[in-house]
């Protein structure tokens, strides 16, 4: 006698990315909690999970970040589906694509066909770093400094946490009043959605600048879904095939649509921290 089926997943796909384990800015205890309370059918990895680039420079790597790629495992095995999808970060990993390994499904690109019928192009987001021109700005900004920036967010953070305030994010805040970090962004999103549409595609999803989003761009559904150092974001899919983007904080008790973006369903989110 076959058991009664359990209730559905909550969540159809979560798009994760730039989670860059193995490097210092990397917020793998949040990332954790996210994973060990997400009730979902598909969990999709879109490149620079692991940091091989900074992996190079320094060896870092706590128990957080080991937990973190045993939870994903653990996901896969439980019988979620997993596709992962190597960023630049960790493209050593692009030899694999076309393979499975431990249950995890390892792609290149792919398209995403979503509940409501509309597929989307999924990838990374290096791919259009050719066809977006670096300033001066961005140059300086290499990633010594990113790291200085980054470093410099902790201790604020730190201070912050220690009075009772929320999370803060240096390295966001810094790039939100730099006219040319915004026009690089712009340029961004716009070289991705014209990759979507150029292949009859309603949208596209991708990660790369550490910038959630979403947004309609000359008929594209641009979605980026941030970043695990800087934003703590994911885009979800719902069971109607409606995105949105949530963040995931030790300072909140509950995931949070970040507003305003089109096509957030109410929210699927109440996932205790």
């Amino acid at each position: 006698m076959k058991s009664a089926p359990g209730p559905a997943p909550r969540l159809r796909t979560v798009f994760i990315s730039d989670v860059h384990l193995g490097f210092r800015g990397c917020q793998a205890e949040y990332l954790l909690k996210f994973l060990n309370t997400l009730d979902a059918e598909q969990l999709v990895l879109v490149g620079d999970i692991v940091d091989l680039w900074s992996l190079q420079r320094v060896a870092f790597w706590p128990a957080a970040h080991t937990d973190v790629l045993r939870a994903i495992l653990r996901l896969a095995r439980e019988g979620m589906r997993v596709v992962y999808v190597p960023g630049n970060h960790d493209e050593g990993f692009r030899e694999l694509c076309g393979s499975e390994i431990s249950g995890i499904e390892i792609r290149r690109d792919f398209i995403h066909v979503a509940a409501d019928g509309k597929r989307y192009l999924v990838l990374h987001g290096d791919d259009f770093d050719h066809a977006v021109k670096f300033s001066g700005v961005l140059k300086a900004t290499g990633e010594w400094l990113y790291d200085v920036i980054l470093w410099a967010g902790r201790m604020i953070q730190g201070v912050r946490h220690r009075f009772g305030f929320g999370y803060w994010s240096l390295a966001t805040w810094i790039k939100s009043r730099v006219p040319d970090a915004r026009r690089y962004i712009d340029r961004f999103e716009r070289a991705a959605a014209y990759e979507a549409g150029r292949h009859g595609l309603d949208g596209v999803i991708c990660g790369h600048i550490h910038q959630p989003g979403i947004r309609d761009v000359d008929g594209v559904l641009y979605c980026n879904d941030g970043d695990w150092v800087e934003h703590c974001s994911a885009l979800v899919e719902d069971r109607n095939g409606q995105l949105g983007l949530v963040t995931f904080t030790g300072a909140q008790t509950e995931l949070n649509a970040v507003a305003p973006v089109p096509q957030v369903s109410p929210a699927p989110l109440g996932v205790a921290a």
